[in-house]
């Protein structure tokens, strides 16, 4: 199994950057061969929102016109068999980092000038995606408040995938220096086992 785990992290070795590398080390303990993106690392520049990539029909990624780090993104996305999704909540939602990416996949859209409405190209998920969150307000308000979750679990269905679990770990900005608790990592331990 090839898994790809891509986050959007600010900081290195932050709470997100812990959760990712425990998942990655459960993944491989497992067999999987895994993959892993932190976007900050990433040469991707932001979508012009030009729809290029949405007009070539059939249901293999558009093709952008911006030749960046995406296009090799797309091709280890497509070379995945699961994802690992995972971001911090910033002003409750993904980072722009992620979003940034997020609005990149529109390569996974085909809407042709004339059309009502857009359709993914992957329209049955074959895949199957864990994602991951953190914020710095409790979980229990984060889940109910913030969309981050939600973007993940969008990002992951435009990708073909089912999400199979999330973890959200709150109270994740407590501290100048963040240590993913020994709690949040059997969560995370047990949702890759899932994944897997």
């Amino acid at each position: 199994m090839k898994v790809l785990a891509i986050a959007g992290s600010y900081r290195d070795g932050g709470i997100i950057d812990q959760a990712v590398d425990v998942a990655v080390r459960i993944a491989r303990n497992a067999g999987a061969e895994v993959d892993v993106v932190r976007l900050r690392d990433y040469p991707i520049e932001f979508c012009r929102n030009c729809r290029e990539c949405t007009q070539a029909p059939g249901d293999a990624p558009g093709e952008c016109v911006l030749n960046d780090g995406m296009r090799e993104l797309v091709r280890r996305i497509e070379a995945a068999d699961a994802y690992i999704l995972a971001s911090p909540t910033n002003v409750y939602a993904t980072t722009a980092l992620f979003r940034r990416f997020m609005e990149r996949l529109i390569v996974y859209v085909d809407w042709p000038w004339g059309a009502r409405a857009p359709r993914l190209r992957n329209k049955t998920p074959g895949k199957r995606a864990l994602v991951i969150a953190s914020a710095a307000a409790p979980s229990v308000l984060a889940r109910l408040f913030f969309s981050t979750l939600k973007e993940l679990e969008g990002t992951a269905r435009t990708l073909g995938a089912k999400r199979v679990r999330d973890v959200f770990i709150g109270l994740a900005g407590g501290r100048r220096e963040p240590q993913l608790s020994p709690r949040a990592a059997r969560r995370i331990e047990r949702a890759t086992r899932a994944l897997i």
